[in-house]
């Protein structure tokens, strides 16, 4: 069987992916810091016939990612999917923010997703398979004022979109997930439906199916991919054009004819 590693899967939307990959037959490798959590989660997911191993590691210390990083990397026991879901969320204003409590943000959504992809990515080219799936958020692209939570996710829709661009004939798929607001129990939902409020369950099984699809940006909600759709316009006309100026140089340098310029000598000294 092939094997998942989820971080923050010890609840919310990192138990959801656990479970539904789970239900496809994946093992798993499940990182968080909560032990009873995993625990909970592993246990759910045994229930499936897969095995799911439990990592306890603070992904927002040195020690917890490179624990992380050597399991993602282990040759022994290769991970091919990797689902950087962990999470920190600071609700406070820049200026009213503690540091300490604002750099834990940035390491644990930033550094993380950074490190493990670094660590992932060599064997997965390697095989010429796997895939990785960036948790990123609605509100990268439209934060609060003052919100560095959206500033962390900003930059992983900003990493998935420059690494995605470089995979193409690996084998391997990057994709970054923008849900919206989910049921997940984080924040207070309304009792009724509403579009601004999504299925955790319907937003892994929507990044599943694009994923499967070659896309590398998943918003589920009519609402939400309505709006990042018009707010992806031009940077989807910039990108066709970026790529329609290096076939050009691409066969311009084809075309040319050889250098017939001698180089100049080089001169030693005596």
């Amino acid at each position: 069987m092939s094997t998942a590693l989820v971080t923050g899967a010890s609840r919310g939307l990192g138990a959801v992916f656990a479970d539904r990959l789970a239900r496809d037959g994946m093992d798993l490798v499940l990182v968080a810091r909560d032990r009873a959590g995993l625990e909970r989660t592993a246990a759910a997911a045994r229930r499936h016939g897969v095995s799911a191993d439990v990592l306890v590691a603070d992904l927002s210390t040195p020690a917890g990612r490179a624990a992380a990083e050597d399991r993602v990397a282990d040759p022994y026991r290769p991970v091919e999917m990797l689902v950087n879901n962990a999470g920190v969320e600071n609700s406070d204003v820049f200026v009213e923010a503690d540091l300490h409590d604002l750099q834990s943000q940035i390491d644990t959504n930033i550094t993380a997703v950074m490190s493990l992809t670094h660590a992932a990515l060599p064997g997965m080219i390697a095989r010429g398979s796997g895939s990785v799936i960036n948790v990123a958020s609605f509100a990268g692209y439209l934060p609060a004022p003052g919100s560095t939570y959206a500033s962390t996710k900003a930059w992983v829709l900003a990493f998935t979109d420059t690494m995605a661009a470089s995979l193409p004939g690996t084998g391997v798929g990057m994709i970054a997930l923008c849900p919206g607001r989910m049921r997940t129990g984080k924040h207070d939902a309304p009792a009724a439906p509403s579009p601004l409020w999504l299925d955790p369950a319907a937003v892994v099984d929507q990044c599943l199916r694009d994923l499967g699809r070659g896309r590398t940006l998943c918003t589920p909600g009519w609402l939400y991919r309505s709006v990042v759709g018009a707010l992806e316009a031009p940077r989807r006309s910039m990108r066709a054009a970026a790529r329609l100026v290096g076939r050009g140089r691409a066969q311009h340098g084809a075309d040319a004819p050889p250098s017939t310029t001698r180089p100049a000598p080089v001169r030693t000294a005596a």
